[in-house]
């Protein structure tokens, strides 16, 4: 008792009123009483409308939580956050143990007391007012609630007042279960986690339910202090509280003295655990940004932010996480296999870049779209997403090489030329006389330099002739080619110039995949997409991808480019993309000085674009002294990575191409091509009435474009000048 007299003599006259002062409001805010003169009342009434602030209910609002995104298959592939971690769960699905360790430490008369404990409070003060410190908390769960929630935790007697009152009144409107629910999953537990489920999986990488009990009395102990007892920077302090835990459960007879002694020897978190997958990758970080873009989550930024940060989205892809891997294997390996020993993973060194002398590197990126949806598969956009977040699928324009000449083919095709119409192919070619030609005259050379010669339009694509398809661009009408692209997809900007059939556009791998994909989808176009669907918190449907195909070429003209293309695979530039046992249609591509190398195909299953290069610029690329080409390592990548895939899966046809009658020979007059000769009569397919062959009804049903989208424009911007620098001589195949 002398002691204690002596202790109270201690404390300061000013420190003894306001421990009387709180003491006075705090017995007031139990008896559910107020009195003028006293900060209770002027705080309560901030709280609701002037007049009613007692009986105003108290909304908590739902928690901030965390938004799951799902591959096609239901596997999760990331969770996408703010800076709170959480994921609530119900009271039920958290064991028993877990919750006595946190009552035995917060708050043991929970389910005893009306939101305040008077005495936990008495206990707690002085004890403080004696430490000089504050080594105890009164404050009930249901006080610390409406700490966290509602009034802060500013250290005046006003907030404290108000702390008090409110949690009264949540008593009478919410069960002690429902309370204790919502602080479980409110509580904050240090390092970003809030809640027992966040907090399992952070420290022990696991879920609540399989928390054992030291676990469990880890947790409880650090509520107090998250921070100041951190187990990874404060290991004896956390150790002390997860001690102390135990015994309380052991006074509290949830243990025995000895099952708490022989618990204080289990071993502390050493590391942070990351249960949940990463969202940086490529595809998720297209994902968020769409969903960011989309007015249905929000009318503002700050809505949107919200709903996918801390809504607690169900957000469900298109990813195949089998084709996701694939590619990025094939990727990996075919880069591991060029590359100098020391390189970083997925990268080839290169010559510096010769204007900034900057060090450069040479990846890979592949994309895949289902033909008949447009559904994204799997997109391996570069290097790697933490270290290089340039995506080359979306964002590298990047000139398309002699892939483009496809957009020729179906340009010739859908005009009514025919397969076997032939066209010279002779190289060096020379273009003149054509307005607006910069540099006028345009001479064009053959891959190697090759003298080449005749053939049909089939023998010039599986030798991907630069003359031949230059002047075949001219014969068709290059406007025609690029109106053809743009119903294929081909989102970017295009010229109408002479080179446009060497690929001098630039072009993005993912709108290569999809225009591809539309003649393996019997000329009808499915813009490609990454969402299925988004569900909210509870499982309802906030909206759903909705198709919109559109028609990008006749039924008719699609079979015939199938058939031509597979041959390519066959026989042609692209034999180091066959796939035994399917139908591997597609095409090379190498742009200016090897800078861009290519290979774009497609089965009836899938269509993918591979591309390699520099994702910095678009210098030339060299590896192991040599440029690359799209025949070699691109199409190598598709090959391997598309043979894998397709292992397994059940052998489908293109639809049959119709017949068509013996083609003619197709010149250009005198003032274009002055190599060329006379001009002949343009032949035309006959229609599939009039074949020997019945042609299958398509494979898909043809729709037309919705009204809501606009035509591809039959108007390109001038000028018909060749872009600069390019002098046709340097595209490969």
């Amino acid at each position: 008792m002398r002691a204690a007299a002596a202790s109270t003599g201690a404390r300061s006259p000013s420190t003894v009123r306001l421990v009387l002062r709180f003491l006075l409001i705090t017995v007031l805010a139990s008896l559910g009483l107020a009195a003028s003169g006293l900060a209770l009342v002027p705080a309560a009434r901030q709280l609701g409308e002037a007049g009613s602030s007692e009986e105003a209910p108290i909304d908590l609002g739902p928690l901030d939580q965390r938004s799951y995104v799902y591959a096609a298959d239901g596997r999760l592939l990331a969770t996408l956050r703010a800076e709170i971690d959480r994921q609530p769960v119900p009271l039920s699905s958290i064991p028993a143990h877990v919750v006595d360790a946190v009552l035995a430490v917060e708050d043991a008369d929970f389910y005893a007391h009306k939101g305040v404990n008077l005495r936990a409070m008495l206990r707690a003060l002085t004890a403080n007012v004696d430490s000089g410190a504050t080594v105890q908390g009164g404050s009930t769960i249901t006080q610390q609630l409406i700490k966290n929630e509602i009034v802060g935790a500013e250290q005046t007697l006003d907030r404290k007042a108000k702390e008090a009152v409110l949690a009264r009144r949540l008593e009478e409107q919410m069960s002690k279960d429902e309370i204790l629910e919502r602080y479980l999953n409110t509580v904050y537990l240090g390092n970003g986690a809030y809640g027992m489920q966040a907090g399992a999986e952070t420290y022990f990488g696991v879920g609540v339910q399989e928390l054992d009990v030291a676990q469990a009395a880890f947790l409880a102990g650090i509520i107090a202090n998250p921070s100041l007892y951190d187990p990874i920077r404060n290991p004896e302090g956390a150790r002390a509280r997860r001690d102390l835990a135990l015994r309380r459960l052991a006074s509290y007879g949830r243990l025995t003295e000895d099952e708490a002694a022989y618990l204080e020897g289990a071993p502390l978190p050493t590391q942070i655990s990351q249960v949940n997958p990463s969202p940086d990758t490529y595809f998720v970080e297209e994902v968020k940004q769409q969903l960011l873009d989309d007015v249905r989550l929000g009318a503002t930024r700050e809505e949107r932010e919200y709903a996918v940060f801390r809504g607690g989205l169900q957000i469900h892809t298109t990813l195949d996480l089998d084709a996701q891997f694939l590619a990025t294997a094939a990727r990996n390996d075919v880069i591991a296999e060029l590359a100098p020993e020391g390189a970083a993973p997925a990268t080839i060194p290169i010559a510096p870049n010769p204007e900034t002398g900057e060090e450069r590197f040479a990846t890979g990126a592949v994309v895949s779209v289902d033909p008949r949806s447009g559904a994204v598969r799997a997109m391996v956009g570069g290097s790697g997403f933490e270290e290089n977040k340039f995506n080359v699928v979306t964002q590298g324009l990047r000139s398309g090489g002699s892939t483009f000449k496809v957009f020729v083919l179906m340009a010739l095709l859908e005009a009514g030329y025919v397969p076997n119409d032939s066209v010279s192919g002779s190289g060096p070619c020379s273009f003149t006389g054509i307005p607006g030609l910069n540099p006028d005259p345009y001479v064009v050379e053959n891959f190697g330099n090759s003298r080449g010669g005749g053939g049909t339009i089939t023998q010039q694509t599986l030798r991907s002739s630069n003359c031949a398809f230059v002047r075949l661009g001219q014969i068709v009408g290059t406007a025609r080619v690029a109106e053809q692209a743009r119903r294929m997809g081909i989102t970017t900007p295009m010229q109408d110039v002479v080179s446009m059939p060497l690929g001098t556009q630039e072009v993005y791998p993912l709108d290569m995949a999809a225009a591809f994909a539309s003649i393996a989808n019997d000329g009808l176009f499915n813009p490609p997409y990454y969402v299925e669907r988004v569900e909210d918190r509870q499982g309802q449907l906030i909206f759903e991808h909705q198709p919109s195909p559109r028609r990008a070429s006749s039924p008719e003209s699609a079979r015939l480019a199938a058939d031509i293309l597979e041959k390519n695979v066959q026989s042609g530039t692209g034999t180091r993309a066959r796939v035994p046992g399917h139908h591997a249609a597609g095409k090379t591509g190498t742009a200016q000085n090897s800078g861009n190398g290519w290979f774009v195909g497609f089965t009836p299953h899938l269509a993918t674009a591979v591309w390699m290069g520099s994702p910095a610029d678009n210098f030339e690329v060299k590896i192991r002294g040599v440029g690359i080409t799209g025949g070699t390592y691109p199409a190598e990548i598709w090959g391997r990575y598309m043979r894998a895939w397709h292992e397994g899966r059940e052998e489908l046809d293109y639809a049959e191409p119709p017949q068509t009658r013996s083609g003619r020979y197709l010149r250009l007059d005198a003032t274009t091509d002055p190599r060329a000769g006379t001009p002949s009569s343009r032949p035309r397919r006959p229609s599939s009435s009039r074949s020997t062959t019945t042609v299958p009804a398509p494979t898909t049903t043809a729709v037309p474009a919705p009204t809501t989208t606009a035509a591809p424009p039959t108007t390109l911007p001038p000028p018909t000048t060749v872009p600069a620098g390019d002098g046709g001589g340097n595209h490969k195949d």
